[in-house]
């Protein structure tokens, strides 16, 4: 079995969470209402009990507090120095050269030394306690094995009793789906799945069921120093909503054990292998004894456990501790030769279940070992990385300037970037047939990641297997999987990645959206638990030390939000009692109520919520609509439908005419484009206007102003697809004109809406169209006359025909318009119809002309591919 593993095991409570717990509420699934239902007679409130901050004042040092909040602080700011110094990236030696400045001693501190400031930290109230243990081992290891682990219950309870998690958690299991009639249901949220109410059917009415989330992966901790590794074991409650959870900022991942990394004294090299996967499970049995415990409490199942691994484990005829007989014997069922796993005897566990897939591991890092490999082999490497250099770059996103072949150390976030360009790159110079298998898996990969997939979701993540599978023999017949070593062409589809993509449609009913048990979080989560303390160490007995720096961490975080969450009570409570006394309504009691619940989730977001967050111009929008004077000034950020846009404050051009922008730009009809624009607009106002039509306007037509502001650049930004209430990454389009970079300019392409009955994203590209962004501006009317049409941001923009959706690559395959007359069919628009941007690229044949380069390559070709790849969203949005 592998020693990375990621799924909730179920373990259920008789909740006391109070106010709590949730009356389920529909959903909202891609913007469209959803219906649920939700399992009756669970997670019942059987009274209140002990909150956190109950908790807090249960502390052996609560009677302190009364008087003084910050005991065993002096004050305050005794308090805030001791928390920015213990969590600070100082050594004890540091410390106590900064407290013993002369300046420093001024100050009215308690501790004068890091050895004393350490000390005060041990007053603290405590979270889960850190415990070590010896493990014996039948066999001989160079040193000792020690585990050093906590109470995997504590650490549940402690997750489910947070104040940050209060209204971000699902306690008991739901339905959803797409429409009233309940036909087509959506799996998202754990609770949501199918094994979630199917567990809660098992386990005593009233109930909360509580999955366990573990996580466990070896992680260097040093580079240098001898090269180090840390086994950590991670835990985390599936309750907590996905979209809070997958947070790093939340600490909702915590270190239960650091598991023993034994070397063993055996003189056979793979029987190390199995010996150490067996210590591996006997620690985990060890550690998640409690979690068991609470698993089995009413022994709700009558029936033996039993599941298909075991039952081949007790068919095994051979004895354990004959090891290499044992191993052999596993053999026939492919098994690792351990022969007690650590979820034997937990209740409601199956590693079918448990075991759920992962994207990071195992589809980037599949594409990355074998879609990129096939793909070098047939277009070869140089050819390949010449393809990915002529990719017109997106802001914000990997530019492969110098190819992908040769890049070293690749992480998750390389791997995704190369998956965004893989499609379009190998189009046109790869077989067909290999391009659909490779777009398949891609397909594949990006529906399977859904935050939320309905059931016809999942029949096309089937789909799109399935196509592979037809395609995959054009790989074998063209000799393009070939052996890492010996270079040599294979010729079977023995890939053990590849073979799990069978199960990823069965874990989502069972388990809900597969995107939450990535090991993104958990990754992240190995610096802040391990990495980070380790690089605080002495670099000896690193396991000890990394335990006390995370106790003496946690305390400070717990202390510090329960100090500051005391505050705001009393403060609130002070606020109630004067209220009071002015005969103040209930009402008004009631808003006062209001208010000290706003100041205590902001006293929690300011503490445990992510330091920074990505731009949201919806929110700034609407601050800035809610502020706005009378002025004849356009705002600068505003939304219109599903699209909010940001433009500087001040344009790149203050003043510019309209014949100097004609030959700055390339845009010989800009003229009279403005033209048409003004007679359609005085005829539909602010309606969308449609494309297509004959020039009307005469290249010399008067226009009422003479002068443009010019923007090079504006920012746009969507909604997520699957949550209209998140925002996505903005995503910037560029309309600049030749310089001594761009020789022939940098203009992208957007998605303009042309059809007023027809939005984005949900009715995708019908309605829509595929332009070339050329000019974005606003027109300057002289001084002193205020016209409607001034008010408004333009964009001169040309038209690409759709040629048709190419089999192979399931793109849309596109060209320049052209009118009768041979010029590009341009023509102005409001910018506010553009809905997205969009990704297009040149179409580089069997082979890619030499001569190209990013910077020209958009301007000398004609055909282009739109890629739908380049962003989740759009694909999403484009895959109707």
């Amino acid at each position: 079995m592998d020693d990375h593993f990621d799924g909730p095991n179920a373990d259920y409570d008789n909740p006391e969470i109070g106010e709590g717990v949730e009356v389920f509420a529909p959903t909202t699934y891609a913007g469209h209402f959803c219906r649920g239902e939700q399992f009756e007679g669970a997670a019942i409130v059987y009274g209140i009990g002990d909150t956190f901050l109950r908790c807090f004042d249960m502390d052996r040092h609560a009677f302190h507090r009364q008087t003084n909040m910050y005991y065993p602080f002096a004050n305050f700011g005794d308090w805030e120095m001791a928390n920015f110094l213990l969590q600070s990236n100082l050594s004890m030696r540091e410390v106590d050269n900064y407290l013993s400045l002369s300046m420093t001693k001024k100050m009215p501190l308690s501790f004068w030394t890091a050895k004393e400031l350490r000390g005060r930290i041990e007053d603290l109230p405590k979270g889960p306690c850190w415990k070590v243990r010896i493990v014996p081992t039948r066999h001989p290891t160079t040193n000792p094995v020690q585990l050093y682990w906590r109470d995997p219950l504590e650490c549940i309870e402690a997750l489910f009793n947070h104040p940050f998690y209060a209204g971000k958690m699902d306690y008991s299991p739901f339905r959803v789906f797409t429409a009233a009639e309940r036909v087509m249901r959506v799996y998202s949220e754990w609770m949501s799945s199918d094994g979630a109410w199917d567990l809660q059917t098992k386990v005593p009415a009233g109930s909360t069921l509580c999955g366990v989330i573990l996580s466990s992966d070896k992680t260097n901790i040093t580079n240098v120093c001898g090269g180090k590794v840390a086994h950590p074991l991670l835990i985390s409650l599936a309750n907590i909503r996905m979209n809070v959870r997958n947070k790093g900022s939340s600490h909702a991942f915590l270190l239960t054990a650091l598991m023993p990394i034994a070397e063993f004294i055996y003189p056979v090299t793979r029987i190390r292998s199995v010996l150490e996967a067996r210590l591996f499970h006997a620690c985990l049995d060890f550690v998640l004894e409690p979690l068991k415990k609470a698993a089995q409490f009413g022994r709700m199942m009558a029936d033996p456990l039993g599941n298909e691994t075991l039952r081949q484990l007790e068919s095994i005829p051979c004895d354990p501790d004959d090891v290499e007989a044992y191993f052999d014997a596993c053999a026939q069922f492919r098994l690792s030769g351990v022969s007690r796993p650590f979820w034997h005897d937990w209740l409601l566990s199956d590693p079918h279940r448990f075991l759920t897939p992962e994207c990071l591991h195992h589809w980037h890092r599949m594409s990355w070992d074998h879609d990129v490999k096939w793909c070098k082999c047939a277009l070869g490497s140089e050819e390949l990385d010449f393809r990915f250099s002529l990719l017109p770059p997106i802001t914000g996103l990997r530019q492969f300037k110098s190819g992908i072949t040769k890049l070293k150390q690749v992480g998750g976030r390389t791997q995704r970037d190369v998956q965004r360009y893989l499609v379009v790159v190998i189009a046109g110079a790869a077989h067909p047939d290999v391009v659909a298998a490779v777009r398949a898996l891609t397909e594949f990969c990006y529906l399977a990641q859904a935050p939320a997939i309905t059931e016809e979701g999942c029949e096309k993540i089937a789909a799109a297997l399935a196509e592979f599978h037809h395609y995959k023999q054009a790989i074998i017949d063209g000799g393009l999987r070939r052996g890492d070593q010996s270079g040599s062409i294979l010729e079977h589809w023995e890939i053990p990645k590849l073979e799990l993509l069978q199960s990823v449609v069965p874990s989502i009913s069972q388990v809900g959206s597969v995107l939450q048990w990535s090991a993104d979080t958990t990754e992240h989560a190995h610096i802040e638990v391990v990495k980070d303390p380790a690089s605080r160490t002495n670099n000896k007995d690193y396991s000890s030390q990394i335990c006390r720096h995370l106790d003496r961490i946690e305390k400070c975080r717990m202390f510090d939000t329960a100090v500051r969450l005391r505050g705001t009570a009393e403060a609130g409570s002070s606020s109630s009692a004067v209220e009071h006394d002015g005969d103040q309504s209930d009402g008004e009691v009631d808003h006062a109520v209001d208010d000290v619940d706003e100041a205590e989730a902001a006293v929690l977001n300011d503490l445990w919520a992510p330091k920074q967050s990505r731009s949201d111009f919806f929110e700034i929008a609407a601050k800035l609509l809610a502020s706005m004077t009378l002025s004849s000034s356009p705002l600068r950020t505003f939304v219109r439908g599903s699209t909010a846009f940001h433009l500087n404050f001040r344009p790149a051009v203050h003043r510019l005419s309209v014949d100097a922008a004609v030959e700055k730009f390339a845009i010989p009809d800009l003229r009279s484009a403005l033209g048409d624009y003004l007679a359609l607009y005085n005829c539909l106002g602010r309606r969308i206007r449609p494309f297509g039509g004959a020039r009307q306007s005469a290249q010399d037509i008067p226009l009422p102003f003479e002068y443009l502001q010019i923007w090079y650049k504006v920012r746009i930004q969507q909604r997520v697809y699957h949550d209209r209430a998140s925002t996505a990454s903005a995503y910037t389009i560029h309309a600049q004109p030749p310089n001594g970079h761009w020789k022939y300019g940098r203009y992208d392409a957007a998605i303009l809406q042309v059809d007023e009955g027809h939005d984005w994203p949900d009715s995708g590209l019908t309605g829509h169209a595929v332009v070339e962004v050329c000019l974005i501006m606003r027109p300057r009317p002289p001084k002193g006359i205020n016209v409607p049409w001034a008010n408004r941001f333009l964009v001169y923009v040309r038209w690409f025909d759709v040629v048709n959706v190419e089999p192979s690559t399931h793109l849309h395959v596109l060209k320049r318009a052209v009118r009768a007359s041979g010029s590009y069919f341009g023509d102005v628009f409001p910018l506010d119809q553009i809905s997205s941007f969009a990704h297009v690229v040149p179409r580089f044949g069997e082979t890619a002309d030499k001569r190209l380069t990013y910077m020209n390559s958009f301007h000398a070709s004609q055909s282009f591919y739109l890629n739908r790849y380049f962003d989740k969203d759009f694909f999403y949005t484009t895959n109707h």
